[in-house]
Formats: structure tokens, C-alpha cells, sequence
């Protein structure tokens, strides 16, 4: 929802677009982030016809997450800087016969103010600078609007969204002062909001109860960490982008202070496609390439280790073949280990 200004005061209209969304011919629900669907887009969606006009105001985005990660433990990874993935952008919305049909019934309702609707006029039907709704211009372009992110409607950077409807004719760039505006790469920036990765719940040896002193194995089902992505595209545009997550380290927290863990940072890189070491009989003298050695018991509770997978994170699209990079992004978990002092008998 865009803030009140001299875009729309589309605050108080956000009821009407909705309703008007809803009555448009041949618009229909699509799946949106995290309906389990192997694609879909961000909201209403619809079709364009022979002639490149849209036949739906809404979901100009499609997601294809039928690489992405699945299962109830899947999660999104969390960016390691300060970046998110966009709250808002702009894409094509209206044909300039459903700009019209919007935007008509708004001004004759009188409820936006005669000024308002006056300038409104000026700007889309008198010339200044768009004349007629650019009829002229049907099947040559689309009027572009605003998208807010699914799930980032109370964002504040989903109001950073806040221009008029401005027209962008076929196979034309948008303006480049718009940054906002849709383009490969920011597609692979939504698409990376749109990653999912599996849990990260790590193998141990000995499982679940371990011994104070005792060196503890961990390792990683590598079968279940293979590369993920998500390919986002707008089919009114002809661009894609894919992006994708690919396993590159595994940091264990042992969950007290009272531990050490092997490598000493606590990181175990991915090696070969693997990350630690699978244990065996007659390695329980040696030192685990990737663990944790707990230095007191855990008492009568538990303690609780976190495991963190960074994921590298990059992207190709439309005219981009060489990966290009998006800050990498970790996801975690913790599970439960029980330590206990190693019993002796005195004979």
C-alpha cells in the first residue's frame, strides 16, 4: 500500500483497486510464496491476448520454485549484511482501455477531491503529458505500476513505491531514474526472497547422548544439500532470472561455553561436496575433521546446538550468462544433545 501523496492518495482507494481487481474478465487466483506450488505469481493473474494487452491488474511476477527446497523443515535463508530482497517494484499493469476503466469511475465518484482528479485528468487525458489514456499506444506498451512483496506489506521500504502510473512502450527499458522498476536483476532479488533451504539438523557420533570429554563426530547428509533456486520471470516482458543457493559451510555453536569444537572456529567448510566426516569404528581416537567436545554434563537437561549453513547465493538472467553474485544467506537450526559424565567402577 503506497503512502498519500500526489500518486493516488491510493490509501483510502486501496479498497476500490482490490474490488476492482476482483471483477476483472479472466482474472484468476495463483498460488503465492509459500503455497507449496511449483510456480506461481503474486497475486490475481491473467493473460495477455493476441495484441499484448493485459487481461488482469495483478501478479505480473512468476515464480518457478520446482528446484527450490521442499519439505516442513525447509526455511528462507537470512542475507549476512544488511540487505533485503526488494519490498516493492514496478511492472506492467494496464492496458490503456483498463487504466481508463479504473481510473474513470474514481474521478465521477467525486471522493478523491476536484483538484486531485483534475490533475489526474491533466496527466492522463489532456496531454500533459499523456493524452487519451495513450489509445493510440494499445498493443505498443503497458502502463506500469507499483507491486508490494508478498509478505512485506508493513515494510517501510514497500512505500518507497509512491510514483504515478508512468507508460513504457514494448521492448523499451523503463525510465532510469525508477530503480524500482522490474528488470532481470531485480527478479533474481526477488526470487531470492523466494528460496527455500533444507533444515540443517546434523548427523552425530554418538547420537543424541554424548560423553564429557569425548570427542563428538558431526557431519552433514550431503544427498540432502544439493544447490536450490527459484526462476522468477514477467512472460509480458519476455525476462527471467534464476537464482540460486549452493551449500559452501556449516558452523556449530555447542550451545554453552563450556566446549571446543573441531575446527576450533567452529566452521567446517564443504569439502568435495561434503561437509565433516561420517563416523566409523576405530576412528574414536582420532579428532573429527568437523564436531564438538562438551567439557561438562549437561546435567539433567540438555544442550541445545545450533547448526548454520551458509548458502552462496548468485544469479544469471536475460542477457546475463556469467554468474552474478547476491550476498550470501545462512539458515539454522538446534537440536538437542545430552551430555553425561563418563561412569567408572572401582574394584
Amino acid at each position: 500500500m503506497r503512502r498519500v501523496t500526489a500518486r493516488g492518495r491510493t490509501l483510502a482507494l486501496s479498497v476500490i483497486v482490490a474490488a476492482s481487481v476482483a471483477a476483472l474478465p479472466g482474472s484468476a487466483a495463483a498460488y503465492g510464496p509459500g503455497d507449496g506450488q511449483g510456480s506461481g505469481t503474486t497475486g490475481p493473474s491473467g493473460n495477455a491476448d493476441d495484441k499484448g494487452n493485459i487481461s488482469a491488474t495483478a501478479g505480473a511476477v512468476v515464480f518457478d520454485r520446482s528446484k527450490n527446497g521442499s519439505g516442513q523443515s525447509a526455511g528462507p535463508v537470512k542475507s549476512t549484511t544488511n540487505w533485503t530482497p526488494p519490498a516493492c517494484y514496478y511492472a506492467p499493469k494496464y492496458s490503456p482501455d483498463q487504466l481508463k476503466k479504473y481510473l474513470e469511475p474514481i474521478w465521477e465518484a467525486g471522493s478523491t477531491g476536484y483538484e486531485w482528479d483534475a490533475s489526474q485528468r491533466d496527466r492522463y487525458v489532456s496531454g500533459h503529458p499523456y493524452k487519451d489514456f495513450n489509445k493510440d499506444k494499445a498493443g505498443k506498451g503497458y502502463w506500469w505500476d507499483s507491486y508490494v512483496t508478498e509478505g512485506r506489506e508493513g515494510d517501510p521500504g514497500a512505500l518507497d513505491c509512491d510514483k504515478p502510473y508512468f507508460w513504457v512502450d514494448t521492448n523499451d527499458d523503463p525510465p532510469a531514474d525508477i530503480p524500482e522498476a522490474i528488470t532481470p536483476e531485480r527478479l533474481a532479488q526477488l526470487a531470492y526472497a523466494e528460496i527455500r533451504v533444507p533444515s540443517t539438523k546434523v548427523e552425530l557420533a554418538p547420537e543424541g547422548t554424548t560423553k564429557v570429554n569425548l570427542p563428538t563426530w558431526a557431519w552433514l547428509d550431503t544427498a540432502k544439500f544439493k544447490p536450490v533456486s527459484v526462476t522468477a520471470s514477467v512472460p509480458l516482458l519476455g525476462i527471467e532470472a534464476t537464482t540460486t543457493a549452493e551449500p559452501v559451510s556449516l558452523k556449530i555453536e555447542p550451545g554453552t561455553d563450556d566446549a571446543v569444537t573441531y575446527p576450533a572456529s567452529g566452521v567446517c567448510e564443504f569439502d568435495s561436496g561434503h561437509i565433516g566426516e561420517a563416523y566409523a569404528k576405530g576412528k574414536s581416537d582420532e579428532t573429527p575433521p568437523c564436531g564438538v567436545e562438551y567439557l561438562r554434563s549437561s546435567g539433567d537437561g540438555s544442550f541445545k546446538l545450533r547448526a548454520t549453513i551458509t548458502w552462496k547465493i548468485h544469479w544469471t538472467g536475460t542477457g546475463v550468462t556469467e554468474a552474478r553474485d547476491l550476498p550470501e544467506g545462512t539458515f539454522g537450526a538446534t537440536q538437542d544433545v545430552v551430555v553425561q559424565e563418563i561412569q567408572s567402577v572401582n574394584r
